[in-house]
């Protein structure tokens, strides 16, 4: 009991002097403190913000990080973190009809698939989504934000980092594309119609440069949702007792300012009308479908369902499927892409 008090009474002190430090009020060494402990209290961001939707945090830029994350297009997908245990559970319980997956032939699947990962990150669950749909079994390793021990043997200091036989991918959109052409040679081989690969790239990118974007402000929208998200984070993330304890509410408290400037960077007047209309407009884009793929999901059917699946069950992703139209194709995606491949350890 004495340890877990002086452990909350230390981050009560941090807290204090990291909101100071954004205001210029701390020593260069206590921001650079400061820095480390919020990095790692925003790690599910993972992910590069616009354009590629690739790899994570750099370490690099770590020293950089806070002083620039206010006007940063990384901030955008920064901290997205959901509740997957509980979306597991409630998969099975709520998905009646199962549709058939995809298994590429046994000839073709890698022998051994690693994912080096944050659990909380919209883009590892990408790959996540992928690597389930195609039945292609991995291990994951979690990835410890703060001190990256898990990925100092590589020179790309990001996530998702996938291991495939020995080499190295990286970037999940480029991680899919290549792991794609490894394990279903025949749909590379087949030539699609020019309209359905420009509707497949256009929705990719679509999740890739704005559905992101209107995420962290819903899921940080109030000091409650930011906590609720930190819980989730700090129960599943790779850290030490007083790092989840720090980390829970200098996190979820940095993130709820944050979430505010991103509403103005982003001119989002109301965050969950933001998310309501993202989701009608991909609702719009199937114009009927079962999934933007047609009878079976494509590319940008497992983009936008590996995005959300960490927020589904959470305050903002119960609201957004109560609220639209998105819940019977994300249901139907639940069946489609079905339980985990990944292998427990």
């Amino acid at each position: 009991m004495r340890r877990a008090s002086s452990a909350a009474l230390a981050s009560s002190s941090f807290l204090s002097r990291a909101l100071a430090s954004s205001a210029g009020g701390s020593s260069a060494a206590s921001v650079h403190r400061h820095h480390r402990l919020l990095q790692a209290a925003l790690y599910g961001s993972g992910s590069g913000g616009g354009g590629g939707g690739g790899g994570a945090y750099s370490r690099r830029a770590g020293g950089r990080w806070f002083s620039r994350l206010l006007g940063s297009p990384r901030a955008a997908s920064l901290g997205i973190a959901g509740a997957l245990f509980a979306t597991s559970a409630a998969s099975a319980a709520l998905s009646g009809e199962v549709l058939a997956k995809e298994p590429p032939s046994p000839e073709v699947v890698p022998k051994e698939v690693v994912l080096y990962q944050y659990e909380a990150c919209p883009f590892c669950n990408k790959v996540k989504a992928f690597l389930d749909y195609y039945d292609i079994p991995y291990k994951v390793i979690e990835v410890n934000p703060i001190s990256k021990k898990e990925i100092k043997w590589s020179d790309y200091k990001k996530v998702p980092i996938l291991m495939v036989d020995g080499e190295q991918l990286v970037d999940s959109s480029v991680i899919i594309d290549k792991l794609g052409r490894k394990i279903l040679p025949e749909k590379s081989a087949k030539p699609a119609t020019e309209d359905d690969d420009d509707e497949e790239k256009k929705w990719r990118r679509w999740v890739d440069n704005h559905l992101v974007h209107v995420l962290s402000p819903n899921i940080y929208r109030n000091t409650s949702e930011a906590l609720e998200s930190f819980d989730y984070i700090t129960s599943n993330g790779n850290f030490s007792f007083t790092e989840k304890i720090t980390v829970k509410y200098a996190g979820a408290a940095a993130m709820y300012f944050v979430s505010k400037n991103l509403k103005k960077k982003y001119n989002i007047t109301d965050e969950r009308a933001a998310l309501y209309d993202a989701a009608e407009t991909w609702v719009d884009a199937l114009n009927g479908r079962e999934f933007l793929g047609g009878s079976k999901p494509n590319l940008a059917d497992l983009a936008v369902f590996g995005v959300l699946r960490p927020i589904r069950y959470l305050r903002s992703g119960r609201d957004m499927v109560e609220h639209t139209r998105i819940g019977e194709w994300y249901s139907r995606m639940e069946s489609a892409v079905g339980e985990s491949s990944r292998i427990k350890a």
